[in-house]
């Protein structure tokens, strides 16, 4: 799967759990924005999407840049960073301040295996650790 099927990956989960107005919008000069769209409950979701071998790992300064936009430029109450390996310790705790909702390979197997969207954004990603699993539901 190449970025731009990963990022319609990441739109179609977003639709098939409620979003709407769900767009993939990612390219060059995307200042951090894969797919944007509208949950459920109204609110708007920007999702910055990494396909990235699974040894390798999201570090702080992708969260940092993602944050540093998510917002300002794009008006998002909710900042989804969705990524196809895991998240180092260091990022999960910026993450975990700025509240920004994050989705590692593990999670994503979750959401792709039918767990809606909405429950993966009440976690509490800062006290997670790298493998973590989710509760039965």
């Amino acid at each position: 799967m190449g970025d731009r099927e990963f990022e319609e990956y990441v739109a179609d989960l977003c639709r098939r759990d409620g979003c709407t107005e769900v767009r993939r919008v990612g390219g060059a000069n995307d200042l951090g924005a894969d797919v944007m769209g509208r949950l459920p409950d109204g609110r708007k979701i920007v999702v910055q999407c990494k396909r990235y071998a699974k040894h390798r790992t999201v570090g702080s300064p992708d969260l940092r840049k993602f944050n540093g936009t998510a917002r300002s430029e794009h008006g998002a109450d909710v900042p989804l960073f969705v990524a196809s390996c895991k998240f180092t310790k260091q990022a999960r705790a910026f993450a975990a301040r700025h509240d920004l909702v994050v989705v590692d390979v593990d999670l994503l197997g979750f959401w792709n295996s039918g767990t809606a969207l909405t429950a993966l954004l009440d976690l509490d990603i800062g006290r997670s650790g790298t493998n973590r699993r989710m509760a039965p539901g």
